[in-house]
């Protein structure tokens, strides 16, 4: 990837844009992505690239993100530095065969020409610059593999010298013939560089020009973007920035359906509704801790449903209201259905945000709350019993919701016939909360009914 600072025009053939209600994110579970990079050669005729490690490191990292990614880790084949044509091709039709809604092969290296036709090969550690036709990927064999896949979207990014000689007049005997061998519905092709134009990686920045200014807009989103961003948004914006940085301008070819896959959400559209949603989750829940459940349910799940597509499923934001909508269902009579929705939300908290983190902490607590009203008041107990000695050691023994857990611990002994420990329990917070909010306070006052009468008095929603 030597240097060049006078890029070409671009020239880009697209279809009309597609229409933003049509725009979706693909399935993570049937969609798979392949990154080949090859930043270390050993013929000294093609310098090694520093940039390309880093490059696909942080484009795995991007593609796989638990709240913005488009695919879980197993299903981003990553191959950096692998000399062996046999495992790429492997790994790269074992992808193509699985994938059923988005494929995406992107390749980050030296470009070599190479033939009577002058054909584009992907370079390889192995790769001989005077013969690249022997141990380089072919990219016609790339492209075969990837327009064989039966899924619903291909796409196919090439961030190397020459990758414009895949959508313009080089290959098999000119324009119109290479433009109609890329016209197969679902298909979509972006390179990072014209016709002959070598790519460019500048110095002092830790990623190719092309690549790493599509990272930082996947990472960064585009203000004032779509709520999504599909491969032509992220295209356009490309375009933009690198003609305007004096850059090699990046060509593509799409057709209609691959340009209804988006490649991410718009990072800086979610920053910019976040407080609205938070605002709003906030208000469902106050309606339910005024006694409409039911009514705090039905916004829950409307709200989630945004956050979900806007900010992702893995945000903070979006765990927050899953926790706040499984709870509200308990509240509303259905503790059971609350259960069930916490366990596997609870493990989502633990692994995203840590065991210490106050939503895990909370979603313990409601998790407990729903199986005793559910009848379960053993299994009750026993979490109660840990998360008390959690809260302690992470909150302080005296924090409010530390003396939460303790009065939902007391209730819950009692209806399982503990008295005696529940009474201890109870004396014990009626004299802290005495102490910490006041003999009035109507924690206290609540506290203090329960030890009289070691009676239920509900869950505590």
């Amino acid at each position: 990837m030597a240097r060049t600072l006078r890029p070409s025009c671009a020239r880009s053939s697209t279809v009309a844009r597609p229409g933003r209600s049509e725009v979706r994110l693909p399935d993570p579970q049937r969609s798979r992505i392949v990154l080949i990079g090859a930043g270390s050669y050993s013929d000294q005729d093609l310098p090694d690239l520093d940039t390309v490690r880093r490059t696909i490191t942080d484009l795995a990292a991007v593609f796989t993100d638990p709240a913005h990614g488009l695919v879980p880790e197993h299903h981003c084949a990553v191959l950096l530095d692998d000399g062996d044509i046999r495992t790429v091709g492997r790994r790269l039709r074992a992808a193509a065969q699985e994938a059923e809604d988005l494929l995406l092969v992107y390749y980050a290296g030296h470009g070599l020409v190479a033939g009577r036709r002058h054909d584009l090969y992907l370079a390889l550690p192995d790769s001989e610059f005077e013969a690249p036709e022997f141990g380089s990927l072919e990219y016609d064999k790339l492209r075969s593999a990837v327009l064989d896949s039966r899924a619903a979207a291909k796409l196919i990014v090439l961030d190397c010298c020459f990758s414009g000689r895949v959508v313009t007049d080089s290959m098999a005997g000119g324009a119109g013939e290479q433009l109609n061998r890329l016209d197969v519905e679902g298909t979509y092709v972006l390179t990072s560089a014209q016709r002959d134009q070598v790519a460019l990686s500048l110095p002092g920045e830790d990623h190719t020009a092309f690549s790493g200014r599509l990272i930082r807009l996947l990472r960064e989103g585009v203000v004032g973007g779509p709520e999504l961003l599909t491969v032509d948004d992220l295209y356009r914006r490309l375009s933009a920035t690198m003609t305007a940085e004096g850059l090699p301008v990046p060509l593509n070819r799409a057709t209609r359906t691959a340009s209804l896959i988006a490649l991410g959400a718009n990072r800086a559209y979610a920053a910019a509704a976040g407080p609205d949603l938070r605002k709003r989750v906030r208000a469902a829940v106050e309606q339910g801790k005024s006694g409409n459940w039911q009514g705090a349910s039905e916004q829950l799940r409307r709200i989630l449903d945004e956050q979900t597509r806007i900010l992702g499923t893995g945000h903070e934001d979006t765990l927050r209201s899953r926790q706040w909508l499984a709870h509200s269902l308990g509240g509303a009579g259905d503790p059971a259905e609350a259960a069930r929705l916490l366990r596997p939300l609870l493990t989502d908290h633990t692994h995203l945000l840590g065991p210490d983190h106050k939503d895990t902490l909370r979603s313990r607590q409601f998790l407990a709350v729903n199986l005793g009203e559910a009848g379960h008041r053993e299994e009750a107990v026993a979490i109660l019993r840990i998360l008390l000695a959690d809260r302690s050691r992470v909150l302080g023994p005296e924090d409010p919701q530390t003396l939460r857990t303790r009065h939902l611990l007391a209730r819950n002994l009692a209806l399982t016939g503990a008295v005696d420990e529940a009474a201890a329990l109870l004396r014990q917070l009626v004299s802290e909360r005495e102490r910490i909010l006041g003999a009035g306070h109507e924690h206290t006052e609540r506290a203090r009914t329960d030890l009289a009468g070691l009676g239920p008095e509900g869950g505590e929603r």
